[in-house]
């Protein structure tokens, strides 16, 4: 066997497709979500959550995250219900995505994109069994959930889970998927952490805010 034989052949991009697709539409006029799951081919659930992941991570101030963070819910719920390819209503196909920060997500993402393509191949497919999907997007629909916490930092983490296991999903790479799973569940686990320290120190508070005025009064009291 030559060496030029031996060699590995190395993966396409991951971001390729889609910043070519999304090129293609900001040259037309505007780049939508439908527009761009349909320019892909594809109305799987590992592309729509890989787009919606994308999307959720595109840097908008915080209310505008809760409202993109909306088709990656519906994508998972639906998964979790046994649908068997994503179905987008009008309202969420015509949401029109900024190109240039869509182009600029794909790029800050390069380090994990780069990572997954040196190691993605199919395995453990039984993890993408039909038994299994609505497990799967249960598991999903949770992690997704945990990007409606309006706190800083805690949304980051889940999508890019979900990016990983809509990578593993569309490459039909169970390691991947699991993987993703795994820290998209950590990152659950964090946000509740987050929350329940949020609310302790709330609580704590609204104690010290009812004492103060107990205190005053009793001072007042004893002056007398």
């Amino acid at each position: 066997m030559s060496e030029r034989d031996g060699k590995i052949r190395r993966r396409p991009s991951l971001s390729l497709p889609i910043l070519r697709a999304s090129r293609v539409h900001n040259v037309a006029g505007s780049v939508t979500l439908g527009e761009l799951l349909a320019s892909l081919g594809e109305r799987s659930f590992g592309w729509s959550i890989i787009v919606f992941s994308l999307v959720t991570l595109l840097p908008l101030p915080p209310p505008t995250t809760l409202i993109t963070a909306l088709p990656l819910l519906l994508a998972t719920a639906q998964m979790a219900l046994g649908y068997p390819h994503i179905r987008l209503p009008r309202r969420i196909a015509e949401i029109r995505l900024d190109y240039l920060k869509l182009r600029r997500t794909l790029l800050r993402l390069r380090p994990v994109t780069r990572r997954l393509e040196r190691v993605l191949h199919p395995r453990a497919s039984g993890l993408f069994r039909e038994r299994y999907e609505r497990s799967l997007g249960a598991l999903m629909f949770v992690i997704a959930f945990a990007l409606f916490v309006p706190l800083p930092l805690t949304g980051w983490f889940p999508a890019v889970s979900l990016f990983v296991v809509g990578v593993g999903l569309t490459e039909r790479d169970g390691l991947v998927a699991g993987i993703g799973l795994v820290l998209g569940l950590l990152s659950v686990a964090v946000t509740v952490l987050v929350v329940a320290a949020a609310a302790e120190g709330a609580d704590r508070l609204i104690e010290a805010m009812d004492e103060d005025p107990a205190a005053a009064m009793s001072s007042d009291v004893g002056t007398h």
